[in-house]
């Protein structure tokens, strides 16, 4: 991997005595927004957190009790970052209240709150467990969607397992779970994309998709078409038609969205289920798997067809390759 992997800030309450663990949560993660935090757990408070930049946002991985939040408007005009926070939960359940809209907090679900607004948020834990939430803050002036339709969802829940929700919340998961995928210099391009599909979701929400700049249109639009092409390889049938018509527009619209490229929508699919096939001759947990399998498990379903491209590709037949690379890691 060229450059540095994206730089990561930790925070561990267990390395300090209990009684002043409590102390170090509210000291570091209520410095940017400061909150009265009440918590029945305070006289041990195991926490972790993962902070991860991305060019101006930040995305965080929190593991913590039980615990209520409170933002007053003294504590905002004491600091306010201007900052909207968009939380994915994942563990535990509660309720989150502001502009007199309150929605209950669930696994796999967002709720959205504004630091620059009161709120109430109560967090809790199941029996014997610790809550986790993937939260990601955004500045006001990221936002490209206008105040007033982010203000209509601020204090409720939204679907993380449909829709764009469906696509961002796998996303920010993978970047807090592997921040070291990435380099520091994906920054940029990772708040990119995570405030197009933040944007799209809020948008889609309300039913005003229409509200969204044409360029941030396209790059969720883009994003979603390529999850759905990497969900979609083991499908024969796989192609620009059935992508064009599972995101409701024309051939055209699709091969606009790759304009510029080095390859075609077909040679996409095309490339990545040969590097799907690569990956698994190269894997010896698949050796007792025939190749032919292999094919049709990516989406090749004429044997001779398979092995053509995938000597045109690496040089050697998928049974060679295997026999060449399949006791260690694929290229």
């Amino acid at each position: 991997m060229n450059g540095t992997v994206l730089p990561v800030q930790f925070l561990d309450t267990r390395v300090l005595p209990p009684a002043d663990r409590y102390d170090l949560w509210l000291e570091i993660v209520a410095s940017s927004a400061p909150a009265l935090i009440s918590s029945p757990h305070a006289a041990r408070f195991d926490a972790h957190a993962r902070s991860i930049e991305l060019g101006g946002l930040r995305v965080t991985d929190f593991t913590y009790p039980s615990l209520t939040m409170t933002r007053t408007p003294k504590l905002i005009r004491q600091v306010d970052p201007e900052m909207y926070q968009l939380a994915l939960t994942r563990v535990g359940n509660g309720t989150v209240s502001q502009q007199r809209q309150e929605a209950l907090v669930r696994p796999s679900e967002f709720t959205l709150l504004d630091n620059s607004r009161p709120f109430v948020a109560c967090h809790d834990a199941p029996p014997g467990e610790l809550l986790n939430t993937v939260t990601v803050n955004i500045p006001h002036a990221a936002l490209p969607v206008p105040p007033a339709k982010v203000a209509a969802l601020l204090g409720t829940s939204m679907c993380g397992s449909t829709g764009v929700g469906g696509l961002l919340a796998p996303f920010l998961r993978r970047i807090a779970a592997h921040p070291e995928q990435f380099t520091d210099a994906d920054a940029s391009q990772l708040g990119g994309i995570t405030v197009d599909l933040v944007s799209a979701m809020l948008l889609q929400q309300i039913g005003a998709e229409s509200a969204l700049p044409p360029e941030t249109r396209h790059h969720a639009l883009r994003h979603r078409v390529d999850t759905y092409i990497a969900d979609n390889l083991h499908d024969p049938e796989l192609g620009p038609r059935s992508i064009a018509a599972a995101h409701h527009i024309s051939l055209r619209t699709l091969h606009r969205l790759f304009a510029g490229e080095d390859a075609t929508v077909a040679e996409l699919v095309r490339r990545r289920r040969l590097e799907r096939c690569r990956d698994d001759l190269a894997d010896p947990l698949m050796r007792a798997r025939p190749v032919q399998a292999i094919g049709v498990r990516w989406g090749f379903a004429d044997k001779a067809h398979f092995s053509r491209l995938f000597r045109a590709a690496y040089g050697l037949s998928p049974q060679a390759y295997r026999e060449q690379n399949g006791d260690q890691p694929s290229p």
